[in-house]
């Protein structure tokens, strides 16, 4: 199985998270990477989760993983 890369043009680094959008809602939700590729969601790198910035009066939620 191949690692999944980050969606953003030219990036080539390995995914870590899964970003969706709500547009009705202006939410955007940003989690641990899927278990499959989502034509209808973005996979990101580590550097780009941290740095998602999304329109004035949209909501981040941001899911994190639970841990032991």
């Amino acid at each position: 199985m191949r690692d999944r890369l980050c969606s953003k043009v030219g990036c080539s680094r390995e995914a870590v998270a899964t970003l969706t959008y709500d547009y009705g809602d202006q939410m955007a939700a940003i989690g641990p990477l899927g278990r499959f590729g989502d034509p209808h969601a973005h996979d990101l790198c580590a550097s780009h989760t941290d740095r998602l910035s999304v329109p004035r009066g949209w909501v981040v939620v941001r899911h994190e993983t639970l841990r032991a």
